[in-house]
């Protein structure tokens, strides 16, 4: 269940944890059509084979996937009241400190760490970790960079 916080209020949330999300299972398919949609075909993702004689004995989702699947935890995590638009501004410190195995699954956890004023909104960082269960490491750790605007039509 994602929380939810007024624009006006969401700077009196920084440095507030958000709960975890729903798990979801990283499988092979999600790794083929990524490599399709990228154009990223290398061996440690798509093909299972070799992969299984390879570093990870199995093949791994991009780390370019775990970061896209970060957009797909995000509402999850955390919704703004009374934005009328939302926007992806960017992201900061992005790092991939685990593989992502296929088969395993993974979950968002985030954490506000700023809310500014900008023109017209406000801008939230909000970093989020991606977890490997049972691995001590997370797959992803981004500072996402979110632009909320009140009066757009």
């Amino acid at each position: 269940m994602p929380r939810i916080i007024e624009l006006a209020e969401l700077e009196n949330h920084v440095g507030q944890i958000l709960p975890p999300t729903e798990w979801l299972r990283v499988q092979q398919s999600r790794i083929n059509q990524f490599a399709e949609a990228t154009d990223d075909h290398q061996w440690i993702h798509v093909d299972a084979e070799r992969a299984k004689d390879g570093p990870f004995g199995r093949t791994i989702a991009h780390g370019y996937l775990t970061l896209a699947l970060v957009n797909k935890f995000m509402p999850h995590l955390i919704q703004v009241e009374g934005a009328s638009m939302g926007v992806n501004y960017g992201c900061e410190k992005v790092r991939f400190p685990a593989p992502v195995p296929e088969g395993a699954r993974i979950r968002g956890t985030g954490e506000i760490l700023d809310v500014t004023q900008v023109s017209g909104g406000k801008q939230m960082i909000l970093r989020v970790t991606v977890e490997i269960e049972g691995n001590a490491r997370p797959g992803c750790v981004v500072d996402t960079i979110s632009r909320f605007y009140d009066n757009v039509s």
